[in-house]
């Protein structure tokens, strides 16, 4: 199951188009029957997250939370996302493209943090995400 969770007002996020994005992922990477959750928050609440989890007091756009547990229910939660919307924002202006494009581009970087992509420690999944970016991102042109 897929959940995007709107915690900020400013911006009109498309939820229903985040969710299809997750569940296609989900499937194209073998996890059609995993949980992820995403959250659309604001800059202040990823801030706190990114200084309480990653020890870095600034805010970044999408945090990843691998948790590949199972819940109480017995299903499988891959992990959660965060996105900063104001900041998504931001960067699509800085780009010249929507802030839609924005947050898909970062739901697909976050995803593939969750299934274990580490485009820092292994430079060869920078090619890959660049890959599932023009793949993913395509789709939903």
């Amino acid at each position: 199951m897929i959940t995007v969770v709107n915690r900020q007002r400013k911006h009109k996020p498309k939820p229903a188009v985040l969710r299809r994005l997750l569940e296609r992922l989900c499937r194209h990477y073998g996890h059609e029957e995993s949980d992820v959750t995403l959250v659309l928050a604001g800059d202040r609440a990823v801030r706190t997250l990114n200084r309480q989890y990653r020890g870095l007091d600034r805010t970044t756009d999408v945090l990843s939370f691998p948790i590949k547990e199972k819940s109480a229910e017995g299903r499988y939660h891959l992990g959660d996302l965060i996105i900063a919307v104001p900041t998504a924002f931001r960067q699509a202006r800085t780009c010249g493209h929507s802030l839609d494009r924005e947050l898909r581009t970062l739901v697909i970087h976050g995803f593939l943090h969750l299934v274990g992509f580490d485009h820092e420690k292994r430079p060869g999944d920078r090619r890959e995400e660049a890959e599932a970016l023009r793949l993913f991102l395509e789709e939903e042109t």
